[in-house]
């Protein structure tokens, strides 16, 4: 349990929603945590399936018409890095959100924290996985998991040998208006077609499997498992009660998807829209 578990938490089992309001609710969580003294952990899955394109991406490195053939959405997150295939079934996504006063100041430290409940729900999983120990170079920067591997934010598995480890997760945080939002990305399963398919370039799908691992290879648990492990973490990592989305925060998530994180004009050229009403 964490330092601050003394104070107001709520995990969320979110239902499967399309990327722009899996983004959107990020923000809505912030603002309910400034104005109502309530942070989020929550556990989620994309549907449908989702490219998230990282804050600094060329929409260009998208295959569009593979990704429109193929019906995965397209999104573009707050954080940095490259874009990540989010599949319906082979991803399992978080987020944390806290005060940034609350949180250590410190980058690295506050990962650190942060990634406590996630190193322990892959122990719970029977993955023995940890930060990675060294850095490892990009392959294919348009991909996320393709890029440079950094010990402070990825995680790899198995960790406990004398490789490098297949990355199998991804983390990244950004503060929004005073608060901290830390979103990370699992691969339970491994769908390497779809995760070069959506990139332009010719990156072959033996790259993907060389660099990345998942919670299914080295743990063979069913994904509900997985998820629960996750969710159980979290939940005791602040002592957060179950909860549920308010209804003002799904509506205030619906209108802000579709003002920002599922417009043409984010999307493609991270256009912020000029304001949204609440």
């Amino acid at each position: 349990m964490s330092d601050f578990a003394d104070e107001q938490w709520r995990l969320i089992r979110d239902d499967p929603r399309d990327g722009a309001t899996q983004m959107a609710l990020e923000e809505i969580a912030a603002e309910t945590a400034l104005a109502d003294d309530l942070r989020t952990v929550r556990v989620y899955s994309w549907e449908p399936s989702t490219l998230s394109l990282g804050y600094h991406q060329d929409a260009d490195t998208v295959d569009w018409e593979y990704c429109e053939r193929e019906g995965i959405d397209v999104t573009r997150r707050q954080t940095g890095g490259g874009g990540i295939y989010h599949d319906r079934y082979a991803d399992i996504s978080y987020t944390i959100v806290a005060p940034a006063a609350e949180v250590p100041g410190d980058l690295m430290a506050c990962y650190e924290l942060f990634c406590e409940p996630i190193l322990e729900a892959f122990d719970r999983m029977g993955v023995d996985a940890d930060f990675a120990a060294s850095e490892q170079d990009a392959i294919y920067k348009p991909s996320c998991y393709l890029r440079d591997i950094n010990p402070a934010h990825d995680i790899v598995a198995p960790a406990s040998t004398d490789g490098p480890g297949g990355k199998i997760s991804g983390n990244a945080q950004y503060r929004q208006r005073d608060v901290v939002i830390q979103h990370g990305s699992i691969s339970y399963d491994l769908e390497p077609s779809r995760h070069v398919g959506v990139f332009e370039g010719d990156v072959d799908e033996s790259t993907f499997l060389d660099r990345v691992t998942s919670v299914r290879e080295q743990a063979g648990i069913e994904r509900d498992e997985a998820v629960d492990a996750l969710a159980a973490s979290l939940g005791e990592w602040c002592d957060a009660e179950s909860s549920d989305w308010r209804r003002s925060e799904l509506e205030a998530a619906r209108e802000l998807a579709e003002a920002k994180f599922g417009a043409d004009g984010w999307v493609r050229e991270r256009s912020e829209p000029e304001s949204v009403e609440r």
